[in-house]
């Protein structure tokens, strides 16, 4: 399967040629321009059905995820405004009703880039022309470069139990602690294998270790909106409060979608200096190097150790795995200028050379 929208036909087209070419069938999957990432239904059913609509997602859907047996999604989107305007509740009743068909394609083999468009270059208040240059180094960036440039980092964090993040808030000035367990767990180290662009290192923590306080600088661009100055409070795995300064109202349909859209996902290291602009789409903001970002929501079940004895339902019947039909990456600066002050993996505290995260010799 491919999927995308319309306007990133270019790319589209050129993929489905080769899949051809190479003796395979290609399920082309375009998705209106008023659904964001494809979801079993669109902003339409969100501003006008019900629940009871929303709930009737034709059997066909299911099925022709089971059917692939390969995803390719691309990105990129003609007017992100077409998002806009849902009722919250339904909104959210959407991604829990897609949440079974994202997980049937998570579970095969995938892989994600982004198509520059005219609405995503003016989000970022630039050209068409300056824009697709951008994505286009970011995303040619050598993936045997980036695994060498992860690789101490995965180490230190794959001998590691613990993770202290510390950011300062704008306002207050006041440090702010994170804290999180991650002790063996498995450590992904991320080289251009399915994301393009690629480049971080992230694990998904014990959910419930959760604890303390964090802000969240860079703006990301999420639900049709965007979402910049995010600050958190976690208590016992939970995030008790959350603000912010702009598009509070895009955090709040994303914190609020399900039980576990109150907790952690994921924790993760930007390792990729080929990315010359911070952009606001997740895909790019996520992979700069000298960031670090956590994700609300959904945990990823690689990153978690199983045997004959315990298995993903006993994590999750634990809360130590995460289950949401949300997984938003929000991305905090530690480079010159950011929020961001320390990284602690137990007692070791990370530092950086020409914004790569590195490990003190």
């Amino acid at each position: 399967m491919v999927k995308g929208e319309k306007v990133c036909w270019p790319l589209i087209s050129v993929i489905q040629d080769k899949i051809f070419k190479a003796g395979a069938i290609a399920d082309i999957n375009l998705t209106p321009p008023d659904n964001d990432r494809g979801k079993v239904w669109g902003a339409s059913i969100a501003k006008y059905g019900t629940l009871e609509q929303i709930n009737k997602v034709p059997s066909w859907q299911t099925d022709r995820y089971n059917f692939m047996t390969k995803f390719i999604e691309i990105l990129g989107t003609e007017n992100p405004e077409f998002f806009n305007g849902q009722n919250e509740e339904l909104a959210q009743a959407v991604m829990r009703a897609d949440e079974p068909i994202k997980n049937i394609r998570l579970n095969k083999p995938w892989v994600l880039t982004l198509f520059p468009t005219e609405a995503f270059a003016q989000m970022e208040d630039m050209t068409l022309e300056q824009y697709t240059k951008v994505i286009v180094n970011a995303s040619t960036v050598n993936p045997q470069l980036l695994d060498d440039i992860e690789e101490d980092i995965y180490q230190l964090m794959d001998r590691s139990k613990s993770i202290r993040i510390q950011t300062e808030h704008p306002e207050t000035k006041n440090i702010l602690e994170l804290k999180m367990n991650i002790s063996d767990h498995n450590i992904i180290k991320c080289t251009g294998k399915r994301n393009f662009p690629d480049g971080e290192v992230f694990t998904s923590p014990d959910a419930n270790t959760a604890e303390g306080e964090i802000f969240v600088d860079l703006p990301v661009f999420q639900g049709g909106g965007l979402i910049q100055g995010i600050y958190l409070k976690f208590e016992n795995g939970n995030i008790t409060k959350y603000s912010a300064k702009q598009g509070n109202e895009f955090l709040a349909k994303i914190i609020e979608t399900d039980e576990g859209s109150h907790r952690l996902g994921e924790v993760a290291l930007g390792m990729n200096n080929g990315i010359e602009k911070v952009l606001k789409h997740p895909l790019f903001v996520e992979k700069v190097g000298g960031t670090l970002h956590i994700a609300i929501g959904a945990s990823y079940p690689n990153t978690y150790k199983t045997n004959n004895s315990i298995t993903l339902d006993d994590y999750l019947k634990k809360g130590i795995m995460n289950k949401s039909a949300q997984h938003v990456d929000i991305v905090t600066d530690f480079r010159p200028g950011g929020v961001g002050r320390a990284v602690y993996f137990d007692d070791v505290k990370l530092e950086q050379e020409n914004n790569i995260w590195v490990v003190p010799k």
